[in-house]
């Protein structure tokens, strides 16, 4: 959603400017089978920059919200102490468990769901190119932004069952492709009141830092046998409503993969 929310506000943008920041608020659950009105405010255009808000409404209530601002870039002055660890090749890495359809996905630390262990260092790409337009590309790392966690490593200790993101923010730097191999890697900061908030840092196999982002989500105190037990409630009561058979743990997981970032 993110994503879509930064094509829609640069569609309201002249072309010579680019996104350099955006931060989002994740506020309701949306859903993959229900339209999505993107209305974009023109707060203000000036010399060298441009600034917009977009919110994401579905079924009359905003799912999403986010200010994001544009420039027409030029040289300057760089120093680079983003998060940088070293990382084997991407050829060299496990396939990590996302539709290959949708993002291509090398996991150098481990996800494993059941013992709340999530990867904080991967690498993902675009599995169809993307062309040339550095917008697009921009728009793509948005996307792959959101997948891992800066706490995963952590253990159930400290993330509980985890928990939604709720907001995002997001620095690009330079223009690298996200239909070629990223590497995410992620930092945890700072944990407390059920929320927790990481670094984190987008680079090429080159080592170009595309973006740098910070993320706040939720860590939920329990157990992902909790987080389990309310997913298959919360899918029952859903089925009830929509008048069929809920599903169960498998179909939801093939169908999560069908939306990795879950927007």
């Amino acid at each position: 959603m993110a994503a879509q929310c930064l094509l829609a506000a640069a569609a309201t943008v002249e072309p010579d400017r680019l996104p350099h920041s955006l931060h989002g608020y994740f506020l309701r659950a949306g859903r993959a089978d229900l339209p999505v009105i993107l209305e974009v405010d023109r707060d203000r255009d000036g010399r060298s920059f441009s600034a917009r808000h977009v919110n994401a409404v579905q079924e009359g209530e905003v799912i999403f919200s986010m200010v994001t601002s544009f420039q027409a870039e030029r040289e300057g002055v760089e120093f680079d102490d983003a998060p940088r660890r070293d990382a084997p090749d991407p050829g060299d890495t496990a396939r990590g468990g996302f539709n290959p359809l949708l993002l291509e996905v090398r996991e150098v630390t481990p996800t494993n769901f059941l013992k709340g262990v999530f990867t904080d260092l991967l690498w993902v790409r675009s599995p169809v190119a993307l062309g040339d337009d550095p917008l697009v590309h921009r728009a793509g790392l948005t996307y792959l932004s959101d997948l891992g966690s800066g706490f995963g490593q952590l253990g159930s200790a400290v993330v509980g069952r985890g928990g939604p993101s709720i907001d995002h923010s997001m620095w690009f730097q330079h223009s690298i492709r996200a239909d070629d191999w990223v590497l995410l890697d992620l930092r945890p900061i700072k944990a407390g009141w059920a929320r927790g908030t990481y670094h984190g840092s987008l680079r090429d196999r080159h080592g170009a830092l595309g973006a740098t982002i910070y993320q706040e989500h939720l860590l939920l105190p329990g157990t992902m046998a909790d987080m389990l037990e309310d997913v298959l409630k919360q899918e029952a009561e859903l089925a009830e409503r929509q008048g069929r058979e809920p599903r169960d743990l498998e179909e939801l997981r093939r169908a999560q993969l069908e939306h990795p970032a879950g927007r």
